[in-house]
């Protein structure tokens, strides 16, 4: 691991001051992955803020009705909070649904959104990746790519984001606050991450010395029919092949709203809002949600080892919104 300096923020303005300060500077809180990267240098910050002594681990209701998530919150706490279990437990399963105990009890919810990929070959620091070192190639493309994207991909990158907390945040239409230089600003989940295109080293929309401050649920949580289905290659501690974020609304069997998010497949948590309108005031029918499964796919592509996922993919949104159906009998 490389030197670098270390210091403590009081509160979101000073970490903001300390980020424009500091050249190449991190924020640091849970450090579930930004350490581990550190360990094996693949990204090497000259200073680290260390942002756990601010006030940002509140959990509150909104004056809309939603929910406030402090960017400090662990996963666990968010996870297993009454309100989070009742009125979103789409949320809360996802999140179960990632990592280890010990893991969900130090990651924040706020870095579980910045969490890097898990591509081999970007944490292979013998191998080109584009993410690592911006213009050295992508290894993954004729390489082994198993767990690789088929939607949205770039001739620069085939990575993941790895992520089942952001899946089921992206279906409930979350919101990002952050702030920064300029001042507080608000960014729609499904806008936070960014496809790779010709800039894959950059995750997300966040401008330079900018800090994710909070995550906001709308009042509407999909608590009756719902359901995160985490395809993987074994049943535990393991990322997502494919994974489904499904929140219905329904009445006599016919669809009124749909959600449906996908993990595992692109760079970004994957939404298709057309593919999703085409299930609004139609009856609950497996060849309906057949036929969203195509739309959401349609532009899939593989690359040889992840072909497989395509098909994985189209069976898993109808299994998701069978099993989201299916929930209001069995709670």
């Amino acid at each position: 691991m490389r030197s670098f300096t270390y210091a403590r923020a009081a509160d979101p303005a000073s970490a903001v001051e300390q980020m424009a300060l500091n050249k190449d500077a991190k924020i640091i809180a849970g450090g579930t992955n930004l350490l581990d990267l550190m360990k094996i240098d693949v990204m090497h910050p000259q200073h680290l803020i260390d942002i756990t002594r601010t006030s940002l681990n509140k959990v509150e209701t909104t004056a809309a009705g939603g929910l406030w998530l402090g960017a400090l919150v662990t996963n666990a706490d968010t996870a297993y909070h009454h309100e989070v279990e009742t009125r979103y437990p789409l949320l809360s399963h996802a999140i179960l649904a990632g990592a280890t105990a010990q893991l969900r009890n130090k990651a924040t919810d706020g870095g579980n959104l910045l969490q890097r990929t898990r591509c081999y070959y970007f944490y292979d620091k013998a191998t080109p990746c584009n993410k690592r070192e911006p213009g050295s190639g992508c290894s993954a493309i004729a390489g082994f790519n198993r767990i690789h994207a088929i939607l949205g991909t770039s001739e620069h990158c085939i990575a993941t984001h790895p992520s089942d907390m952001a899946v089921a945040l992206s279906a409930l239409d979350a919101t990002v606050h952050v702030t920064g230089p300029s001042g507080e600003r608000a960014i729609a989940l499904t806008d936070f991450h960014r496809l790779p295109g010709d800039t894959p080293h950059l995750d997300t929309n966040l401008n330079e010395e900018e800090l994710i401050t909070a995550i906001e649920l709308p009042a509407k949580g999909f608590a009756t029919n719902y359901t995160y289905l985490k395809v993987r290659d074994r049943a535990s501690y393991a990322f997502a092949l494919v994974s489904v974020a499904v929140g219905l609304e329904q009445e006599a069997g016919t669809i009124k709203e749909a959600r449906i998010a996908l993990g595992g497949v692109a760079h970004k948590p994957w939404r298709d809002k057309e593919a999703e309108a085409l299930l609004t005031n139609q009856p609950a029918t497996t060849e309906n949600f057949r036929k969203v499964a195509e739309k959401i796919v349609a532009d899939a592509k593989g690359y040889g080892h992840n072909t497989f996922k395509i098909e994985l993919a189209k069976r898993s949104i109808v299994r998701a919104l069978q099993q989201a159906l299916e929930m209001e009998a069995t709670s």
